[in-house]
């Protein structure tokens, strides 16, 4: 592989700016944080806080003929002599048993076909550009203004699909995936930065929110008055001398509108970049016409070349959450590949041995992030730096530009060395995401690193305050000072070991559970399938076709018979879970399998449990035999049904049980469900008359080459209104379906031989398996992930993974990624002998304990147990299990729990210091 020179040293660069600030050489481009000019400096990742900087030679005067050697500005400012205008191309040559292709993708530009004068009008931006408009760190310190002329508006708009579901030239006619969803995001958050009644608008074709809990978020956006206008935009023009912009359309209901709006954001779609398609190209994978990486559903993350594979926005136009889970399947796969070579080529890091503070007085350094101008932007710095040294027990503070950076990491390892520090105090963002980091940095000092505490004086503070810098920089100084007074009492803390048990229990045996079952095995993992019924498979036993055409069946039997035949896989169906103990690495479980009850002993638990598909009881479901699902109209192509020939008319009713006040969810399957359907009934029958009733259509993705084959292919869609006048009843013994065309804003009547009810996807509401486990659901009653971005297919309770429907509604190829991430994520810690246990836990003063048991019924983990210790009831804490939340120590009546690093001294500390 080449590795190209990019003129700037990594590890030195601070991303301070000063480069790209002193640099002369402009030039148009669309990521810089002025919007519309790049130097020949700029920042690697625009869209979040800078990490780097790189120097673009095709722009930089150093590099050209007429002025080779010249200039060198950015090298003269450069505070840390990051600049290396010597820099070369690398040749590298590396081993590998696998390569994983994460080329992502790039934005669509706009200007390339300039149809609604977006390299004419400042005003005219990209969701891109606005996102860095509202950011902290972008041009304008997160104001909301005009480009132009730097007012507030108070009109915005947003043009969904530029660049997506459009064949004309330089354009994708695939669905991004992405837009909608960011779009109302980026309107709810002009609002809140906005100090105006701010008015948003986002003109859209349809609004496709499937994602899991994307309609909840969609509804809350209409109920604090974002605008949503179903529309086909017809002409943006510049209104003379005002800066504003009129935007000329057609509504739903075929009215011509005008609007003028102060801003108009593009929300541009997602492309597969020229150097990653020619990337592809040299290592030999197939692209699809759209040059994304060509895969299929039941090897989702597995490229035409044996030993490459895919993840992310490369395979096809998808969120973070997807790309995340992409990921993770991906390392799975590799993993089960590699299994054999694990560890082979480890290396062991070296850890300096901890100092011994036994009997030494805190000596406190504090460290004070400016980061960028996201807190220096708003609080003084200075001025908390100068009070933090002023405080009993400090020694040390100085303020930094970027205390996450690596060579500002650097220098606080020697500073901690030098000032021989025991207590650290950062002030920066969240701990939630930083805390790691510079604990790590405690470790490389030889400093136990339970001996830091973090004041965020970010998301509390300059976020929350940024029209109150005084205020804000008052209360910066409280938040600092609440910190040195716990970290003055911390003590140091170890982490102790556990042997981690090396098989796993997979709860459910449809695709996903089967997936993930047959991965753990092929990474050599003793597996045990759970499954409640008499047979393997799932929903997937009704399933014909996936939306690209291939054979549902003949892959389930594959899967099944690779399954039952596998030696690592003992597999217990007709079973049902009934008792769940212990914590990562040392699960029990009990099940009672054909009247017999046995007891396994698992180190990790992936949930698999499925979901299934709502029996409606609405539109004559049940009472007339030509309504059925759409699963029911699945197992009738299965079965080869000759009556489907007769059919003359067929009628779709989409979102039956979804998208309704008692499931606020769109189950995601349902539309691309019904337009394969549609096309296949038209291939049994051409002649027959398809009609699609909908809200919004949302084949999202690479879907939507699904939906304009079928309009093409005469299916009719008809945009109908179901909160009123809409009806299904037999008239002569025929079926008739009622309905108001939104269009049209007429009644409508269709009678159909066969009518399809495009049903919800529904968890199981009488499962136990939450309970049991003490793990979450969310409001719709499907298992809630730890993190939608951060960890997608882990619980909160660690050890215990989620995939497939039981997470939430989703297509086969995407329940096959999940299983495969959840197994890659299981993996983490069966290869493992041993895991480290968190000693941020509850300890019981058995003295004091009274042996209540209120801790016990309060613990949502299940790590409070009381026990009969010399004849009395005493809490005791199982600390593998406990996640430190505090609510057994918040809640005991005698104050016999505490908590480790959040002792009741501690926290009673802080708030003296506050007082």
């Amino acid at each position: 592989m080449t590795q190209h020179p990019r003129y700037v040293d990594m590890n030195k660069c601070i991303a301070c700016g000063l480069c790209a600030e002193k640099c002369p050489k402009k030039v148009p481009d669309a990521y810089d944080g002025n919007l519309s000019k790049r130097k020949a400096i700029y920042v690697q990742y625009a869209q979040a806080v800078p990490l780097k900087y790189v120097i673009d030679p095709e722009q930089c005067i150093y590099f050209r003929k007429k002025t080779k050697g010249k200039c060198k500005a950015c090298e003269k400012f450069c505070p840390s002599q990051a600049i290396n205008f010597h820099d070369q191309e690398r040749k590298l040559t590396l081993n590998v048993g696998a390569v994983v292709l994460a080329q992502g993708s790039r934005a669509f530009d706009p200007a390339v076909h300039d149809t609604f004068g977006y390299t004419k009008h400042p005003n005219i931006v990209t969701s891109l550009e606005f996102e860095r408009i509202l950011s902290a760190s972008g041009p304008y310190g997160g104001h909301l203004v005009r480009p132009s002329d730097k007012k507030e508006p108070d009109k915005i708009a947003w043009l969904q699909c530029i660049g997506s579901r459009d064949e004309h030239l330089g354009a994708k006619g695939y669905c991004s995936g992405v837009c909608c969803m960011y779009a109302i995001k980026e309107a709810m958050l002009a609002k809140e930065h906005s100090s105006r009644d701010l008015d948003t608008a986002i003109f859209y074709i349809d609004i496709r929110t499937y994602g899991k809990d994307f309609e909840r978020y969609y509804n809350r956006a209409k109920e604090e008055g974002v605008r949503f206008v179903k529309s086909k935009i017809t002409h943006v023009a510049p209104v003379d001398g005002t800066g504003r912009h009129l935007i000329r359309y057609v509504d739903a209901s075929s009215k011509r509108v005008e609007e003028e709006f102060d801003i108009v954001v593009l929300s541009v779609g997602l492309m597969v970049s020229r150097e990653g398609a020619e990337l592809a190209q040299r290592l030999g994978v197939d692209l699809d016409h759209y040059n994304f990486v060509a895969t299929n559903s039941f090897e989702p993350v597995t490229s035409s070349k044996p030993g490459i594979y895919v993840c992310g926005a490369f395979e096809a136009p998808k969120d973070i959450p997807s790309s995340v889970i992409d990921s993770s399947a991906a390392a799975g796969v590799v993993g089960s590949k590699l299994a054999e070579c694990r560890w082979s080529l480890t290396k062991t890091k070296h850890v300096p041995e901890e100092v011994d503070l036994t009997g030494e007085p805190s000596r406190v350094g504090v460290f004070v992030c400016r980061c960028g101008t996201n807190i220096a932007g708003v609080v003084d710095v200075p001025t908390v730096v100068k009070f933090a040294k002023s405080l009993p027990g400090v020694v040390y503070a100085e303020e930094n530009l970027f205390s996450c950076s690596q060579d500002t990491q650097d220098k606080m390892t020697q500073v901690i060395k030098d000032h021989q520090l025991n207590r650290v105090v950062v002030a920066a963002c969240t701990p939630i995401t930083h805390e790691p980091l510079f604990q790590e940095t405690l470790i490389n000092a030889g400093v136990n690193k339970y001996l830091f505490e973090m004041a965020n004086i970010r998301n509390q503070c300059s976020w929350v305050h940024r029209k109150e810098r005084e205020a804000a920089t008052e209360k910066a100084k409280d938040l600092v000072r609440m910190a040195i007074s716990k970290a003055a009492l911390l003590k140091p803390l170890s982490e102790s070991t556990m042997a981690v048990n090396h098989s796993v229990l997979v709860i459910g045996g449809g695709v996903a559970g089967m997936v993930a079952a047959r991965n753990m095995s092929e990474q050599g993992f003793q597996t045990y399938l759970i499954e409640k019924t008499d047979t393997l498979g799932g929903q997937a036993r009704h399933l014909h076709e996936t939306w690209r055409g291939e054979g549902v069946q003949a892959y389930l039997a594959g899967l099944i018979d690779s399954v039952q035949s596998d030696r690592n896989i003992d597999i217990f169906l007709n079973s049902q879970i009934t008792q769940a103990d212990g914590f990562i690495g040392n699960f029990k479980t009990t099940i009672t399998n054909n009247g017999e009850s046995r007891v396994f002993e698992h180190g990790v638990t992936i949930i698999a449990s499925g979901a299934s598909e709502l029996k409606p009881d609405q539109y004559l479901y049940g009472q007339d035999s030509r309504v059925l699902t759409g699963l029911e109209l699945q197992q009738r192509f299965i079965d080869n049904d000759p009556a489907l020939e007769n059919l003359n008319t067929a009628v779709f009713i989409q979102c039956v049980g979804s998208r309704i006040p008692k499931r606020r969810y769109c189950s995601k399957v349902c539309c691309t469900q019904s337009i394969k359907s549609a096309l296949q009934l038209k291939e049994i029958n051409p002649q027959m008359d398809i009609f699609i009733l909908y809200r919004d259509l949302r084949p999202y993705g690479l879907r939507e080459d699904l939906y304009r084959k079928a309009r093409s292919g005469g299916i009719v869609f008809i945009r109908s209104n179901f909160d009123t006048d809409f009806a299904v009843a037999v008239d002569n013994e025929d079926l008739k379906v009622a309905f108001t065309d939104r269009v049209l804003q007429r009644m409508m009547e269709i009678r159909p031989d066969l009518l399809i009810l495009a049903s919800a996807v529904v968890p199981d509401a009488e499962s136990t398996l939450p309970q049991l486990y003490k793990v979450p659901i969310n409001d719709d009653g499907f298992f809630a992930e730890a993190h939608v971005k951060l960890r997608p297919v882990d619980f909160a309770t660690d050890g215990i993974f989620v995939c497939g429907l039981a997470h939430a509604p989703k297509p086969i190829d995407e329940s096959i990624t999940q299983a495969q991430a959840a197994a890659a994520r299981a993996a983490t810690i069966l290869v493992k002998e041993s895991i480290e246990i968190d000693p941020i836990v509850s300890v019981v003063d058995e003295d004091n304990c009274n042996g209540c048991g209120i801790c016990e019924r309060v613990c949502p983990y299940g790590a409070m147990h009381l026990i009969e210790i010399n004849g009395l009831i005493k809490a005791q804490s199982t600390p593998a299990s406990c996640k430190g939340c505090g609510l057994c120590a918040a809640s005991c009546p005698s104050k016999a729990v505490d908590m480790c690093y959040f002792s009741q001294h501690q926290i009673r500390a802080q708030i003296c210091a506050l007082a």
